[in-house]
């Protein structure tokens, strides 16, 4: 048996009916030429075969008396693949609404914690010849970085490769070895050991005060830094207890488009996708006539895994930024997110790994906690929503010659945050997920609607002046 880190184990205790702890990716392939109308039949029929297991698909929950209170992790020996490889057929010519609604109800529907915490949906009946594969995992296993690399495991850039390997059957090492010289315990090594441990606690804390004196400066004067403040964002719409009924919405967008205009204003890409999104939410929240006078705040994840690094577990941080919904102008809201990005990644540069930890957990037991008694949504909320942007290939790939021609992430709402937006790069295109709660945030397909239009109000305000002659 493997013990769960304590920020994993979260994920496990605040699953629930309402809060399912899952991620997930919707890759949407076209079928390769010639493929017969059995072929996803096949697909599913082979698939199932597979049944040797690698962490951290073998994984499943250990079960007894103390595991409710300190979770542990025990491998399963016998799955079943016909619960972790279901098998779904829209009705033809499946379209994209028909798609998201399926997916929005795998998406609500609680893992098995009796078994392996994953499924691999499959799913035939799309229109323009085409299928889908819908995969989704325990956070306490994956996050989001480290799900996106191991999907790639499964894929290759050639359409001509056949006999690829499923994705729970192998993937890069997920556990690293930690080899010990004879010396270690000796009583130098020992307090060589306890010395280093003392001076890196050290410089955790001095880092650590001088994150916590920057966030107060913030927060009891926000004009004075751009730097945004945890717990300090508005009440608003979105952070209200929600329901069992979660739906999806979905957005493909041209990377180069956004690139573009972000280089127009001297901005990175993800601030322009931020400005979308602030531009969304302003005019959805204004339609509900809900939009607070402060500014929402959006918390966005910083991977912390090293390249290549797919081990079992959560590696992420968050930094702040505000979204200046209170700013009528889009260009004036794209440059206060730009600057408050740069705030926000200078102060998490100011810690090291350990004093990142330790953030980490500073910043996340409050809502944690607050969620696990039951008062996720009271009070003002740690961040208004999460927006996380998941690099991906940036080259067109395939799985047994079907081309993958877009993948949506989806992603955990909770009492408190009713609405979480994933974008994911691939091949040139963004790729964005809405996942809501439907009874609290009503048509979240109109907040992507108006993300696109966001955008294109942006790009009208920032066209380039044309030369006059003289």
């Amino acid at each position: 048996m493997e013990r769960v880190k304590s920020l994993d184990a979260a994920w496990l205790y605040l699953e629930s009916p309402e809060t399912p702890m899952h991620v997930g990716c919707l890759q949407i392939f076209a079928l390769p030429r010639g493929a017969g109308r059995t072929y996803v039949k096949k697909l599913v029929e082979i698939a199932r075969t597979i049944t040797q297991l690698e962490p951290p698909f073998s994984l499943k929950r250990h079960h007894s008396a103390l595991g409710a209170v300190l979770p542990s992790w025990e491998e399963e020996t016998q799955p079943d693949m016909t619960h972790h490889v279901p098998h779904h057929a829209l009705p033809e010519p499946g379209d994209a609404r028909e798609l998201e609604n399926l997916v929005a109800r795998l998406q609500s529907d609680e893992l098995d914690t009796a078994r392996p915490l994953w499924e691999c949906h499959i799913i035939e009946g799309l229109a323009d010849h085409r299928f889908a594969i819908f995969t989704k995992i325990h956070h306490s296993l994956l996050d989001g970085v480290g799900g996106m690399r191991l999907l790639e495991t499964m894929l290759t850039t050639s359409p001509k490769d056949r006999g690829l390997p499923a994705l729970w059957s192998r993937h890069p090492e997920h556990h690293r070895s930690a080899t010990r010289d004879d010396g270690e315990h000796t009583p130098g090594a020992v307090i060589e050991h306890v010395l280093h441990f003392a001076a890196t606690q050290l410089h955790a804390m001095q880092g650590l005060y001088r994150t916590a004196k920057a966030f107060g400066k913030a927060a009891l004067d926000p004009k004075s830094s751009p730097l945004a403040s945890p717990y300090t964002a508005p009440k608003s719409m979105l952070n209200v207890p929600i329901s069992q009924q979660h739906r999806l919405a979905t957005l493909d967008i041209s990377l180069t488009r956004v690139r573009r205009l972000g280089k127009r204003a001297g901005v990175t890409v993800n601030d322009v996708f931020l400005a979308m999104c602030s531009g969304a939410l302003r005019r959805y929240l204004m339609e509900h006539d809900a939009l607070p006078t402060q500014p929402l705040v959006a918390g966005l994840p910083v991977s912390l895994r090293p390249a290549g690094d797919t081990t079992v577990g959560t590696l992420v941080t968050f930094i702040l930024s505000t979204l200046g919904t209170d700013l009528d102008d889009p260009v004036e809201r794209l440059m206060a997110i730009h600057r408050s990005t740069l705030a926000a990644k200078h102060q998490l540069q100011q810690l090291d790994r350990a004093a990142l930890t330790e953030y980490t957990l500073l910043l996340m037991a409050p809502f944690i906690v607050k969620l696990l008694s039951g008062m996720g949504a009271t009070g003002h909320p740690i961040f208004n929503l999460v927006i996380s942007n998941v690099p991906g290939p940036s080259r067109p790939l395939y799985y047994n010659g079907a081309r993958l021609t877009a993948m949506y992430p989806t992603s955990i709402v909770t009492h408190g945050q009713a609405l979480n937006i994933t974008v994911l790069s691939y091949a040139r295109r963004l790729n964005v997920g809405f996942t809501a709660c439907g009874h609290s945030v009503p048509h979240p397909e109109r907040i992507a609607q108006y993300a696109v239009e966001a955008l294109e109000e942006l790009e009208s305000k920032l066209q380039p002046r044309r030369r006059h002659a003289a």
